[in-house]
């Protein structure tokens, strides 16, 4: 299988050639183009239960759809996400679990397991939600958000604004707590942030929502 990234920062899109057999799993409605011999199935995201609690809780849909090359050449299909913004193409590994923030899930090889975990209050408060998806198993998988994403590398504690942490290893802790004191944390804009702490890399986006959001409301 091979992916190639296209249009980032601003409008990332995936293409990706299927060799003959391979499969590609993908979001519902990510799909912008496929060749005519591709193979398209939907299915439930990973059954009735569990594919609702996704859709309310995690954000994702309710089916993927599960694209097959079942001919005897590459085929290629072109995966895009809902919003402008960029796209990350990560190797899971055997063993490793990295966690990401609803809807920042695209699409991914058939070995990698998409699950949903309590992520905590502190999580909540920093506007991550109460659930987090977990991303387990072994393959390439294709991660996107609003605006530039961003390695950061940490081996200690990091200060990351509510709204723009996208995914995240196993091992890191996760609190939320003022910017500065009271006065200064709302006179300032940043209020809530979330102190990550742990060892490794954290992906972080350069825009949210909730900021344009925000943006649009105040110049209406």
């Amino acid at each position: 299988m091979e992916i190639q990234i296209q249009g980032a920062p601003a409008f990332g899109h995936l293409h990706v050639d299927l060799e003959p057999g391979e499969r590609l799993i993908a979001e519902s409605d990510a799909m912008a183009s496929m060749n005519a011999e591709l193979d398209m199935k939907a299915k439930l995201n990973g059954g009735l239960f569990k594919g609702l609690l996704k859709k309310f809780l995690g954000g994702e849909s309710l089916f993927i759809n599960e694209f097959t090359n079942n001919t005897q050449s590459k085929l290629r299909v072109t995966i895009t996400q809902p919003f402008p913004g960029d796209i990350k193409v990560l190797d899971l590994e055997n063993g490793k679990k990295l966690f990401v923030q609803p809807g920042a899930y695209i699409c991914s090889e058939p070995g990698v397991n998409l699950g949903l975990k309590w992520a905590g209050i502190h999580s909540w408060l920093g506007g991550e939600g109460l659930f987090r998806l977990e991303l387990t198993g072994k393959g390439k998988v294709a991660i996107g958000a609003y605006g530039g994403l961003l390695d950061k590398e940490v081996d200690g504690e990091l200060i990351v604004d509510t709204d723009h942490l996208v995914a995240y290893p196993e091992g890191f802790s996760i609190k939320t707590q003022l910017s500065g004191n009271l006065i200064s944390s709302f006179t300032s804009g940043e209020g809530i942030v979330m102190r990550l702490k742990g060892k490794g890399t954290i992906i972080i986006q350069t825009r949210s929502i909730g900021g344009l959001t925000k943006w649009v409301n105040r110049n209406l």
